[in-house]
């Protein structure tokens, strides 16, 4: 059948905070997809929109919505006859290699390179492909870390469930949770565990780090947040109080500009930075926690916890 795409210019932070499974109260609702046209330019973004019938005004309005800085531009309507518009929709993502680790979508299946962990993530349902610096700075910092032993790691905001994989590929004897606010992120991590041939993933619907069967497996050696700056800061005494003495804590989706809010937020639970990778607008963050487990000093502030997930 034939579909439509829907393209809409923007900018590097519009795209960063449009979520791909945003609401915008059309059904069927459309699928979205943000791709970079200029390298390191971060007015030069775009914004695709498929559909599967022909939008509206009603339907281009909801879209031009979520990029103010197209505010009077023509939407570019393209009808799609009979294609695979999801595998063009993941084109653009080619094939990332971050250390012993390929990541891949089904558009692009050439063989990987020698010796590499491969994991095949597609996109749409849930953030973490691996192809957001956030993402990919993560590997990169897991990565970097293979040599240290980990008995139990947790992923909090899991997404895809990628860094999750990574930790089990490093640490196949460690006790690995993934958790997420979103149950349709747990559904696409277990999926893609099938998928990638990974095993023993404990997956938790949960809102940050609470649910019984989280703090049931703390304390944690290893700790790994891949989600929003507000929350981060909100959720460091809840995280702190999970980790166990010393653990390493890593921590992305975050802009630099925020690093040092994280920081502090952080550091008032005992955590100390350890090393800091800057990648474009985004910076990830390793920690280390205090010599003695951290004990919260007041009840949990879920203010600064909405829309923690990075959906892009």
């Amino acid at each position: 059948m034939p579909s439509w795409k829907l393209t809409l210019p923007c900018t590097r932070l519009e795209a960063e905070a449009i979520d791909a499974e945003a609401d915008l109260g059309l059904d069927p609702t459309p699928v979205l997809m943000t791709t970079e046209d200029v390298e390191d330019d971060a007015e030069r973004w775009h914004l695709d929109a498929y559909f599967e019938v022909e939008p509206d005004d009603a339907a281009v309005a909801a879209v031009q919505a979520l990029v103010p800085s197209a505010r009077g531009l023509a939407p570019a309507i393209e009808r799609l006859e009979d294609e695979d518009w999801v595998t063009m929709s993941q084109a653009g993502l080619a094939p990332l290699h971050v250390g012993r680790f390929y990541v891949h979508t089904a558009a692009h299946d050439a063989p990987p390179p020698a010796g590499a962990r491969v994991f095949r993530i597609e996109a749409g349902r849930a953030f973490g492909t691996g192809h957001h610096e956030t993402t990919s700075g993560c590997l990169a910092m897991l990565d970097g870390l293979a040599g240290e032993r980990f008995e139990r790691a947790i992923d909090v905001g899991t997404g895809t469930g990628l860094l999750a994989f990574a930790a089990r590929e490093l640490w196949p004897a460690a006790r690995i949770v993934a958790t997420d606010i979103d149950p349709v992120a747990i559904d696409v991590t277990r999926d893609n565990a099938v998928a990638n041939d990974v095993a023993d993933i404990e997956l938790v619907v949960a809102d940050g780090a609470l649910a019984d069967a989280i703090t049931a497996a703390a304390p944690y050696d290893l700790v790994i947040a891949n989600i929003l700056a507000g929350p981060l800061v909100s959720m460091a005494p809840e995280l702190a109080s999970i980790a166990a003495p010393h653990a390493t804590v890593v921590l992305a989706g975050l802009l630099g500009r925020q690093a040092a809010e994280v920081i502090d937020a952080y550091a008032a639970c005992g955590c100390t930075l350890e090393a800091r990778d800057d990648r474009g607008d985004w910076t990830i963050l390793r920690l280390r926690a205090g010599a003695e487990r951290y004990v919260p000093t007041a009840p949990f502030d879920p203010a600064g916890r909405d829309g923690w997930a990075l959906d892009i």
